[in-house]
């Protein structure tokens, strides 16, 4: 018996298997004579496993003749990723700036990787991801309070299973008390995360600020989620109605550009044609016209017309300037 047949007859089919789709990723093309050299088995083991997996769904391209190669064919199925720990820690690392920070500009997707990466991380590699977040400190961002990793986790895996959580809350009032909840969808505003779940006491759909949610856990209970509301909108709604002074504006742009220019949780947005209608709060008119001045952007005002007068005045008193 041979070396490589003695290899071939330890290592698991799904270990090869894996290990093929890791060797053909590193580069474009691969003989099958190299990738039997590299993998320590048989010319025809390879072209049996590139077999298996084509069966599975993955895309493997091949150029026929002695010269001919294979290759993981462009857009086909992601292969699984083989990290060392160095790698699983770099990544993982990443993914909680990126869930923690928004840098990515979709928080929920680098938290649901960051979520499905975690459950897989070996146990060293989890250690070390801890001691990690112990030894480094952040300073805030604007007036953004931090939040816990584990508890931002424990709620995107709630609101991915459909799970009801009981957590322990801080209200504005600095009281701790402790609720039931049935959550839907974490919300990123330009400061903030919020938690937008059925009060289960209650009976009624709230806003939570995640960064005052000091404990949460599932109950193993299935959350009864019907008729849910538009989460996002729901958080713009309770954002801006608590402020003295409305507008009303039309920006000339389609809706992803005007939740870019107005992020949803500064404004409540609604598309109108090829425009869209926002309605946003401020603390005066100055305070609104400063804003919308920052947009460097066309727009009408439909009210108040009080703000309309204060853009003009303020628009003329930077022309003088010129």
């Amino acid at each position: 018996m041979t070396r490589s047949d003695t290899v071939l007859v330890m290592a698991s089919p799904s270990g090869r298997l894996l290990r093929l789709l890791s060797v053909l990723s590193t580069r474009p093309s691969w003989t099958n004579r190299e990738l039997a050299e590299r993998l320590e088995v048989t010319e025809r083991t390879v072209r049996r496993d590139v077999a298996r997996l084509r069966d599975l769904g993955y895309g493997i391209e091949s150029d026929a003749g002695p010269w001919g190669g294979y290759r993981l064919a462009a857009g086909s199925a992601m292969p699984p990723l083989n990290l060392d720990d160095e790698e699983a820690l770099a990544v993982a690392v990443a993914l909680r700036e990126a869930a923690l920070r928004g840098v990515l500009g979709s928080d929920q997707a680098a938290l649901s990787a960051l979520f499905k990466l975690q459950r897989l991380l070996p146990r060293r590699v989890a250690d070390r991801l801890s001691q990690f977040a112990d030894a480094f400190v952040h300073t805030p961002q604007g007036t953004a309070d931090p939040v816990s990793a584990a508890v931002l986790l424990e709620l995107a895996s709630a609101c991915r299973q459909q799970q009801r959580v009981k957590m322990a809350y801080r209200d504005r009032e600095d009281r701790h008390t402790t609720r039931e909840v049935d959550p839907f969808r974490l919300v990123r505003t330009a400061n903030r995360w919020y938690l937008v779940a059925l009060d289960v006491d209650r009976g009624q759909w709230r806003t939570f600020r995640a960064d005052r949610v000091i404990e949460a856990h599932r109950t193993g209970t299935a959350a009864s989620i019907d008729d849910p509301p538009d989460a996002a909108r729901m958080v713009a709604d309770m954002l801006t109605s608590h402020y003295p002074v409305y507008a009303t504006v039309v920006l000339p742009v389609p809706l992803a550009e005007a939740q870019r220019l107005i992020p949803p949780g500064s404004g409540v947005h609604e598309p109108d044609g090829a425009n869209t209608r926002v309605s946003l709060g401020g603390t005066d008119l100055e305070d609104l016209a400063d804003r919308l001045l920052r947009l460097a952007t066309p727009l009408t005002v439909l009210a108040p017309d009080d703000l309309r007068e204060t853009l003009r005045r303020r628009v003329l008193a930077q022309l003088d300037a010129l």
